[in-house]
């Protein structure tokens, strides 16, 4: 089981708290007068997908979760789980909602993820950080607006609500950052 510490945190990043396994979310490095610095995190927990804000002590020693990564393919979900093939082996992996949670916004059909294996469970999963989608519904998009900076809202193909430049149209596929949810580029126009 490896270690790290608080100047090696990153965002996803699997540490051990108190026993539990929790996902770095955010982190600051915070500077104090005459104290010690800081990193103030935000961290959710892997199993029952709760968030919390902690502060830890710069240079605070943590240790990393023995996780298996298992390389897999989504292939369809219905109303209870998610299904994927194990790319290696090739069997059908179905995985509880509440363990793909809000990941699910950015999960089409033929996507390749990452399934977190703990003690043998299946306890969560990593995306790539971007995904390419296509946007299923917004407003038309005004021509020569690609400057103004302005953003509506729009909905990906997978369901998910988003907010778009406004040059952007339907049909457009756009790149999106898995981790926040946030438009990234357009990658081809309708």
């Amino acid at each position: 089981m490896g270690s790290t510490d608080t100047t090696k945190f990153y965002r996803g990043q699997k540490i051990l708290v108190e026993n539990e396994i929790w996902e770095i979310v955010e982190f600051q490095h915070r500077v104090m007068q005459a104290r010690k610095p800081i990193v103030k995190t935000k961290l959710k927990n892997i199993i029952s997908g709760l968030t919390q804000e902690k502060s830890f002590r710069s240079g605070d020693i943590f240790q990393l979760p023995d996780l298996l990564n298992k390389n897999a393919q989504f292939l369809y979900s219905n109303t209870e789980s998610f299904t994927f093939m194990d790319l290696e082996s090739y069997e059908q992996i179905e995985v509880s909602k509440n363990i793909v949670g809000d990941k699910s916004n950015f999960m089409k059909e033929e996507l390749n993820v990452q399934l977190l294996n703990y003690e043998g469970e299946i306890i969560g999963i990593d995306l790539p950080t971007s995904v390419e989608l296509r946007i299923s519904t917004t407003e038309p998009g005004l021509k020569g607006d690609s400057v103004t900076g302005g953003s509506k809202p729009a909905q990906l193909e997978t369901g998910a609500d988003i907010a778009v430049p406004l040059f952007i149209n339907i049909d457009d596929i756009i790149k999106v950052d898995t981790r926040d949810g946030k438009y990234l580029e357009r990658i081809k126009k309708a």
